[in-house]
Order: C-alpha cells, then structure tokens, then sequence
C-alpha cells in the first residue's frame, strides 16, 4: 500500500472567501473560561459578513471568534480550509433573527439557538492537494 503525499498550499483571500460563501456548514471557535469551545453552525454570507446560527446561549458568544469551514476528503486527504476571525455580535433584533432562523436550518431551539454575525478581519484559507513527484 502506498502513502500519498500531501502538500498544504496558502490560497488567496478572494478565493478563500470564494471557498467559504461555497458552503454553508463550519464551526464556531471561541474561548470561555480559559477552554477553546467548538460548536457546529450554518453559515451565509452576505455584505462582507458572516451571519452564524449556533446552538451556543447567546451570553457566551466573547466580542471575537473564528469560524472554520472545511472540505476535506477522507479518502484522499485533499480539500481545502478556511478560517475566518473578528468581532462579534448577537443579532438580537427578533426580526432580523427570524429571518435568518428561516433561512438557516439548526440544531436546536431556545437559548441555545443564537444568530451570530461576525465581520471577518483575517481570512486566511489552504488547499490540500498531492505533493507531486
């Protein structure tokens, strides 16, 4: 059995971002208590923006975040990986926050069901391909 080789090359933030509004499921990353906490979510992106919906309490959620996203292949050990970090804030307009809860499927409901819109100041992505040879 033979071991492919991988390479992990740095893509460009347009295509970073291109990669990131091209899926619509990733993690939300955030420190609390001193614990880095990761909880699955949806994703959309619209007016240099990310609009999260999280099953986290809307207390939680710190001022900064990241957001992953990944496409990853298991098999073969290609795709790619975005990571996205800035400031945070809770949509807490009960319109705004029902349209999304429309738009975004979710987890759960109630205090653990958050909209989250984060304004990415570091997008940073990779691509996993073979090393060639």
């Amino acid at each position: 059995m033979s071991t492919v080789r991988l390479r992990m090359s740095e893509v460009s933030g347009p295509e970073a971002l291109w990669l990131l509004e091209g899926s619509s499921l990733g993690r939300l990353v955030y420190v609390q208590r001193g614990v880095s906490v990761v909880r699955p979510a949806r994703h959309a992106w619209g007016v240099g923006r990310l609009i999260i919906r999280t099953p986290a309490q809307a207390v939680a959620v710190p001022a900064t975040a990241t957001y992953h996203v990944d496409d990853v292949h298991a098999a073969s050990g290609t795709g790619w990986s975005v990571t996205a970090t800035g400031p945070t804030e809770v949509i807490s307009d009960p319109d705004e926050a029902a349209h999304y809860r429309r738009t975004l499927s979710g987890w759960s409901h109630g205090p653990h069901d958050t909209i989250v819109r984060i304004r990415p100041q570091t997008v940073t992505g990779f691509r996993l391909a073979p090393a060639g040879g």
